[in-house]
């Protein structure tokens, strides 16, 4: 299936956020501002990477997406209406699994929270499961795993629910750079196969570049928008990508648009 096709077939969501803006507050201390007036969208069955410096408020935006924090100002909205009940996964940075629970079982938990009887559970967790390459490991427990096996699951968990939109906060953040472009690769290979709408936050320009179709840049914090950038590669992407003179080229792009936002911030 091309992109094209996935996304005219797209289960993607909209995402739409006007104004958004996030205050932290604590008696005795300054305000900070983490988020300041950020616009910005996403189309269903796009991919959109959220790219900026380690503390610039990323993980806050993401997290108001997804109905996890509230946004002081502004408007944020899932689908028509609210659909992220039953639309939305969410993969955070770390990958969460209970050490008491297999892989398969871990994977499972979210149709089990809803309800679902065992042998539908099974089923599902065992699709989601092959869906990313960890078949053989289906029964051992999270202690038995390498960190991007762990990483795996945790993305396995969140596609069990076939969601709509898929948020993730640098899930690859803390493995190797040879299982960084792996996960990287099946990430992208799984969208253009389903459709649905991602959001990725990352603070790697290269891996914005490879993953996503469209770039958002945040300033510093306060995070603020300063570039949204179509990333003009094509669909096709593997690893001889990253050395082409056009990968360079968007990872240029980004890189002058980050410094700007530094640049501005500190102005």
């Amino acid at each position: 299936m091309t992109a094209a096709e996935a996304k005219r077939a797209a289960p993607g969501v909209a995402v739409r956020v006007q104004g958004a803006r996030r205050v932290f507050r604590a008696r005795g201390e300054p305000d900070v501002v983490a988020v300041d007036g950020v616009d910005l969208g996403a189309a269903p069955g796009e991919f959109v990477a959220i790219l900026g410096p380690s503390g610039c408020g990323k993980s806050t935006l993401l997290r108001m997406i997804a109905g996890l924090d509230r946004a002081d100002a502004g408007t944020i909205a899932v689908g028509e209406g609210d659909a992220r009940d039953t639309a939305l996964a969410y993969v955070f940075q770390d990958a969460h699994l209970l050490p008491w629970r297999t892989v398969e079982d871990n994977v499972a938990l979210p149709l089990e929270l809803r309800g679902r009887d065992a042998a539908t559970r099974r089923d599902a967790a065992r699709r989601a499961i092959e869906q990313v390459g960890l078949g053989d490991a289906a029964r051992r427990h999270p202690a038995q795993l390498s960190g991007g096996m762990r990483m795996r699951a945790s993305l396995a968990r969140a596609l069990v629910t076939e969601p709509r939109l898929l948020l993730l906060d640098e899930p690859f953040a803390a493995l190797d750079e040879i299982t960084r472009q792996d996960l990287d690769d099946q990430l992208r290979a799984l969208w253009r196969a389903t459709g649905m709408t991602v959001l990725f936050v990352t603070h790697s320009i290269a891996e914005a570049t490879f993953l996503a179709e469209r770039a958002i840049v945040l300033t510093r914090r306060p995070a603020r928008v300063v570039l949204e950038h179509a990333i003009d590669l094509p669909a096709e992407r593997d690893a001889a990508l990253r050395g082409d003179a056009r990968f360079a080229a968007e990872t240029r792009a980004l890189y002058a648009a980050l410094a700007r936002g530094n640049a501005s911030a500190a102005a």
